[in-house]
This record gives structure tokens, C-alpha cells and sequence, in this order.
């Protein structure tokens, strides 16, 4: 465990909002369902590689793996009064969109390190019905660099919890489909990397089109 990321105290209230916040409304007000918990490592370093369709996603894939995770967020989220300290607790850590960010890969790595799980979304953005088009290959560098494994999970039907700008989530059926471990690139090497991307994309791809 990274244990000098956050005393006891905050990792107790990270588990407290899990399990007494994120876990019931996802799996009563979301209806929620969850496939392949028993894919999912539950220790050492970890890179979980998903798609990405709504704010809500980093909540509810923490909630299905049974492992503390660490995001990347947009550092401007930092910056929200108790939204910043909210999800600092859960796990976050600020990246600067639209560059590269030295500091947030420095950042993964350390988790990685320490033996944690990180969350990173494949295609680095929403995207407008869940599936990935655009990957990225990020994640796949901070794997190869960290000599992690890669955990590709599916989350299907999110992208209709906020529509039309509403302030409410919308009591939408969410389905999350968790895949078998993909080894990470045995180099950081450009051919390399768009390989194991290309297999985690349509590993999720594959997921998502199984649906409810």
C-alpha cells in the first residue's frame, strides 16, 4: 500500500465514501451490474485501461475492483472548493491537459511503485456512446515503463447519466464488464506500444458490444 501518499485516517474515509456513497447508488440507483471481478489482481502494480463517457466513470470503476485506485484529473478540478479535497481523497492527482505532463507520469509511476492500481481512460476524453475510436498511448507507455500489467474494463451505459445538461444524474442502467489481464509492451518503442494499445482498444471495444 502507498503509504506515503495519505495517513490512516484519509484511507479510511476513501473506503468510507466506497462503500457508503459510490457502491449503493451505483448498485440501486444505477442498477448496477458487474462482470469479471475475479480478472482483477488484488495486489502489486496495476495499469486499469478503460473507456470514458461521463464525469461519473472514475467513481464507479473504484468501486469494482476491489483495490484503491489513483486518477489523472484535469488540474483545474484542483482548484473547486471541496471537489479538489474530494477527489484528492479518492485517489486523483492533476495533469495538464493538452501537454505533456511529466509530473502526472512521475506521479503514476510512484503509485505504480508502491504497488497500486491506476486508472487511466484509453482515449484520454469522453467520447459520445462509451466506445473508443481515438486511443491514446499513454497508458500503455506508463505500463511498459512500470512493467505493469494492463486491465482493460468496460463501462457500458454511462454516457446516458448526464444528458442535456441536466444537474442530476438520470437513474440510467450502468453495466461494467472487467477483461482478462493484458501483458504490458515489452518496450517503449512506438510500433510496440500501438500494438498492446490496439489489443487493450478492441479488448474493450469487445466488452462494450456485449451491452447490458
Amino acid at each position: 500500500m502507498f503509504q506515503s501518499r495519505e495517513p490512516l485516517i484519509s484511507l479510511m474515509l476513501y473506503y468510507a465514501f466506497k462503500w457508503f456513497v459510490v457502491s449503493p447508488v451505483l448498485h440501486t440507483y444505477f442498477r448496477g451490474r458487474i462482470y469479471g471481478m475475479e480478472n482483477v489482481p488484488r495486489t502489486g502494480p496495476l495499469v486499469i485501461v478503460s473507456n470514458h463517457a461521463s464525469n461519473f466513470d472514475p467513481p464507479i470503476l473504484s468501486s469494482c475492483v476491489c483495490r484503491p485506485v489513483a486518477y489523472m484529473a484535469k488540474k483545474e478540478l484542483f482548484q473547486i472548493p471541496i471537489l479538489g479535497q474530494a477527489i484528492e481523497l479518492y485517489g486523483a492527482y492533476p495533469v495538464n491537459r493538452g501537454a505533456v505532463d511529466r509530473n502526472a507520469i512521475r506521479s503514476a509511476l510512484k503509485y505504480l511503485e508502491c504497488g497500486w492500481a491506476i486508472g487511466l481512460f484509453l482515449q484520454g476524453t469522453r467520447t459520445p456512446n462509451g466506445k473508443i475510436t481515438d486511443p491514446k498511448r499513454g497508458a500503455v507507455l506508463i505500463s511498459a515503463k512500470a512493467k505493469a500489467p494492463l486491465l482493460p474494463v468496460c463501462l457500458w451505459g454511462t454516457e446516458a447519466i448526464q444528458v442535456g445538461g441536466g444537474i442530476l444524474p438520470r437513474p440510467v442502467p450502468v453495466t461494467i464488464r472487467i477483461g482478462n489481464i493484458i501483458n504490458h509492451s515489452q518496450s517503449t518503442g512506438k510500433e510496440e506500444l500501438d500494438l498492446v494499445t490496439q489489443k487493450c482498444t478492441a479488448a474493450i471495444n469487445d466488452l462494450h458490444n456485449l451491452g447490458r
